[in-house]
């Protein structure tokens, strides 16, 4: 006799990729059904006792007065050892509000009364189901690919094919930092190369402004010690299932220290064969303004 089937329930904001990761669980085997009433979570899980190992069902803003219902048999899921997980998706309202203008698409809440309300909404009614995620899965900066890779990492059991791609953001701190950043190293404490008559109108990828950075006594001690943290911080973000990771790297106008370390990163993570890309925001900024 086979054991119990193990349930999985998607729920979260409308745009964040309750669809997408419907598909990729599909695509795994699980047997899924969508905006299934949560009072039918029962005896969706008794139909398949014997013959279908995984089930997945979204449970959202669709389910009405049904949604009241949801603690009480969430909780009898759990005592039953059937629900295997509870995933939560979410993204910041810009983000939300851009997908729905790029699809033109209606928000199920919008009421007339635009996108942002529609959101907000939801987001309101959803709270008592995301207090009882097993996680919560902000997709703000997530593509399709990106979220395909995640569900395929966490649910499949098999090892991961595909690493961890790193974004390396050079910024200026005059400019405001990345808000997109997961992680913000400030190295306006390295020599500045501003204060060189001979180097001040070159930026960071110069190899005569790089090399009068990283060939620094102070830089060559930090960056040791900083590729040892990225090094052991990658792997704890793969395990978890991060697909991406953006890291920012200011100094005070984002043309010489933090591009030249930006790009030492790089070449080292590189070398460690970690997919992984650098962008210069603001190493050209100055000029731009001046034309």
């Amino acid at each position: 006799m086979n054991s119990a089937p193990s349930l999985v329930i998607v729920s979260g904001h409308s745009g964040a990729g309750r669809t997408t990761v419907m598909k990729a669980l599909e695509d795994l085997g699980f047997y899924c059904v969508d905006n299934l009433p949560v009072v039918l979570l029962g005896p969706f899980v008794d139909l398949f006792g014997e013959g279908v190992s995984r089930l997945a069902a979204v449970i959202d803003v669709r389910e009405g007065d049904f949604l009241d219902d949801f603690p009480g048999v969430a909780d009898n899921l759990r005592s039953r050892g059937v629900l295997r997980e509870l995933l939560f998706l979410e993204a910041d309202e810009a983000e939300l509000q851009t997908r729905f203008d790029a699809t033109r698409r209606v928000h199920p809440l919008a009421a007339g009364e635009g996108v942002r309300a529609g959101i907000r909404r939801e987001a309101a009614i959803l709270a008592p189901i995301a207090e009882r995620a097993d996680r919560i899965l902000d997709t703000t900066r997530m593509n399709v690919h990106d979220l395909k890779r995640f569900v395929t990492r966490h649910f499949s059991g098999a090892p991961a094919t595909d690493r961890l791609t790193v974004d390396l953001v050079s910024f200026g701190f005059r400019y405001g930092p990345p808000e997109e950043a997961d992680l913000m190293i400030d190295v306006r404490f390295l020599p500045n190369p501003n204060f060189e008559p001979e180097l001040r109108d070159r930026d960071g990828s110069d190899p005569e402004v790089a090399a009068w950075v990283l060939e620094d006594v102070r830089t060559v001690a930090f960056l040791e010690r900083f590729f040892d943290f990225v090094g052991y911080l990658l792997p704890l973000y793969e395990r978890e299932g991060k697909a991406y990771l953006t890291l920012a790297i200011g100094c005070t106008g984002g043309r010489h220290r933090s591009v030249a370390v930006a790009n030492a990163l790089e070449r080292h993570l590189c070398e460690l064969k970690i997919s992984a890309r650098v962008t210069h925001r603001d190493a050209d900024r100055q000029r731009r303004i001046d034309s």
